[in-house]
C-alpha cells in the first residue's frame, strides 16, 4: 500500500463533474508531478486534498489514516498534509506581519504567543525562514506581509509549509513568482524532504522543473488520470495525453516576423532613480520579449508605459506623437493596454462575473449616462468566453472560480478583442499550463500581425522564446542585449540576464 492513496475521488460543482474518479498513490520520499491542461481538474483535486473542498466521493488516506474533510483544512493538517496554493491570497493573512504569517498555524493552535506579541515571535520566525535558507532581518519580519513583493510572499508560504514537517507536501505552481536562484533553493529543499521521507505532489506546467524533480509523472485530463510514467519520461507522449493529438500538433514554432513602423518609442528613459537612461523602439508587426531577473525593471517598464507609475526620467512617442499618460485611464484612451503581473490583485475583483471583469476597463464606455449597460456588458463577456475558449458554464460565472489559465484568458481577452496600439503583457504565462500558454501566444502573435506593438515581459526565458520575434534582456534597469530571437541562443540570454561576459558563457 502506498503512503498516499486516492481512490475513486469525484467532485462536482452544481451537478457539473470536475473530478471523475481519480485513483493514484505514491510513497514516502517520492515526488509525483501532476500535469494537466487548463481546466483538467488540478486545482479542484488540490483543494480536496487540502480540505478546502469536501470529499464528495471516494477515499483519501495518508499512512493508512483516512482524510475526513468535514473539519476542513484543519483535518488535512492533522493528517500531515501541507498545501501551498498557486494564488498567494489563498495563503497569506492580510494585516499581519511577515513573522505572524510564518507562524500562523502555531499561533492559531496555541503553540506560540498570540497575534500582537511580535517581539516574542521573532526568534521562532527567524528559524522558520531559515528552513528555506532565508536570512531575513527583524525589520523584514516586522513588516506587514502585503508590503512584500509577490515572490517574497510566495517564500513566506513555502517556508511556513515546510516548517510543519509534513507527511505530504502539495505544491501548486510553487515557482511561478520566484527567481531562478529562489527556485533552485526550493528544489534543494524538496530534495532534502524527499530524502527525509516526505511524499510530495508537485503541480507545474514547466517541463524543465518536472524533469529536475519528479520520480514519476501523472497526467490529469477531463478530471481523470490518463497516464502515468516513470523515468525516463516520454515528454511528447505526456503532452499528447494532456492536450490530445490535435492540441499537441498545434504547438507552433517561434516566429521571426520583422516589424516596420515604430509604434512606441522611449527616449532617455530611466526605470530607477539611479539607473542609466536608455532608448527603446517597439515596432508593430512583431512581438518584443523583455526578460530579466527579479528587480531588473520589467514591471517598472510595464507600469511606466501604462501610466501607472511614471518613469523618473525620459519621454515617449506613440506613432510619432508625444505620449505622457498621467494615469492608466489616459493610456486606455490612447489604446495602450496592460495585462499586469498579478492578475488576482491587479486585474480582477473578488466575486465579479466573467462579464463584469471583461468590461472592467471600459466602464466609462459602457456607462454613457452613469448607468452600466448590462446587456452590452454580458455580450462582451460572452464574446470573450467564445473567442478565447474560456472553460466556464457561462459569462455570469464568477471569475475567481475559474482555473488560473481561464482567468488569464479573460484578463488578456478583454484587451485583445480589438486592435490596440500597444499591448503590454507582464508575466502573462505565470501559473498556466502549456496548452493555455500556446493559446495566448497565438493570440498575441495574431495581434502583432495586425499592426499592434506587442511587448511581453517575463523572467522565464523559454516562455519568451516561444512567443517573441525579438528579445531584450534587462539588467539593473538597462537593456543589456537586444537581438532577434532566431539569432540568439538560450544560453547567451541567460548569461546576459546574470550579467556574465560573453567569454563566460559555457
Amino acid at each position: 500500500m502506498s503512503t498516499v492513496e486516492l481512490h475513486d475521488v469525484r467532485h462536482a460543482f452544481g451537478g457539473n463533474p470536475v473530478l471523475r474518479g481519480v485513483s493514484i498513490g505514491w510513497d514516502a520520499g517520492e515526488v509525483l508531478a501532476l500535469m494537466g491542461a487548463n481546466g483538467a481538474g488540478k486545482s479542484t483535486l488540490i483543494k480536496v486534498l487540502a480540505g478546502v473542498h469536501p470529499l464528495q466521493h471516494g477515499t483519501i488516506s495518508v499512512a493508512g489514516t483516512p482524510l475526513v474533510t468535514a473539519d476542513g483544512p484543519l483535518a488535512a493538517r492533522r493528517l500531515g498534509i501541507e498545501t501551498v496554493h498557486q494564488r498567494i491570497d489563498e495563503g497569506v493573512v492580510p494585516g499581519l506581519s511577515v513573522a505572524e504569517n510564518l507562524l500562523f498555524e502555531q499561533i492559531a493552535q496555541g503553540e506560540l504567543p498570540p497575534i500582537g506579541s511580535l517581539r516574542r515571535l521573532l526568534p521562532a520566525a527567524r528559524e522558520v525562514a531559515a528552513g528555506l535558507g532565508l536570512d531575513w532581518s527583524d525589520t523584514v519580519l516586522r513588516r506587514d506581509v502585503h508590503e512584500l513583493g509577490i515572490a517574497d510572499q510566495q517564500l513566506v508560504l513555502l517556508a511556513r509549509a515546510l516548517s510543519r514537517r509534513p507527511r505530504l507536501l502539495v505544491l501548486d505552481e510553487p515557482t511561478s513568482a520566484l527567481s531562478a536562484a529562489e527556485a533552485d533553493r526550493l528544489f534543494g529543499v524538496i530534495d532534502d524532504m524527499r530524502r527525509g521521507g516526505v511524499a510530495v505532489l508537485y503541480v507545474s506546467h514547466r517541463i524543465g522543473e518536472i524533469d529536475r524533480l519528479a520520480d514519476r509523472i501523472a497526467v490529469l485530463r477531463d478530471g481523470s488520470i490518463r497516464s502515468e510514467q516513470e523515468r525516463p519520461f516520454d515528454w511528447p507522449a505526456a503532452v499528447r495525453d494532456m492536450l490530445g493529438e490535435r492540441g499537441a500538433a498545434e504547438l507552433a514554432e517561434p516566429n521571426d516576423r520583422r516589424g516596420d513602423e515604430v509604434v512606441l518609442e522611449l527616449s532617455g528613459v530611466r526605470l530607477f532613480d539611479r539607473s542609466a537612461p536608455f532608448d527603446l523602439a517597439v515596432r508593430g508587426g512583431e512581438v518584443t520579449g523583455v526578460v530579466g531577473l527579479l528587480g531588473a525593471g520589467k514591471s517598472e517598464l510595464a507600469l511606466g508605459i501604462f501610466g501607472a507609475q511614471p518613469f523618473p526620467e525620459g519621454t515617449m512617442l506613440l506613432r510619432g506623437r508625444p505620449y505622457a499618460p498621467g494615469s492608466p485611464a489616459d493610456a486606455v484612451t490612447r489604446e495602450v493596454f496592460l495585462v499586469p503581473e498579478d492578475r488576482a490583485a491587479q486585474a480582477m475583483l473578488p466575486g465579479w462575473s466573467i462579464a463584469r471583469t471583461a468590461s472592467l476597463p471600459f466602464l466609462r464606455v459602457l456607462s454613457p449616462r452613469g448607468v452600466v449597460q448590462r446587456g452590452r456588458e454580458r455580450a462582451d463577456g460572452r464574446a470573450v468566453v467564445q473567442q478565447f475558449d474560456v472553460v466556464a458554464s457561462s459569462a455570469d460565472q464568477r471569475v475567481d472560480a475559474l482555473s488560473g489559465g481561464n482567468q488569464q484568458k479573460v484578463v488578456v481577452g478583454r484587451w485583445l478583442r480589438g486592435q490596440p496600439q500597444v499591448m503590454v503583457l507582464d508575466e502573462p504565462f505565470r501559473g498556466i499550463d502549456i496548452g493555455a500558454r500556446h493559446d495566448l501566444s497565438r493570440r498575441v502573435r495574431e495581434l502583432a500581425a495586425g499592426g499592434s506593438a506587442a511587448l511581453v515581459l517575463a523572467a522565464d526565458v523559454d516562455e519568451v522564446l516561444e512567443v517573441a520575434d525579438r528579445v531584450v534582456v534587462l539588467v539593473d534597469g538597462v537593456p543589456r542585449l537586444d537581438a532577434r530571437t532566431a539569432e540568439v541562443t538560450r544560453d547567451r540570454i541567460v548569461a546576459q540576464m546574470a550579467a556574465l561576459h560573453e567569454d563566460e558563457v559555457a
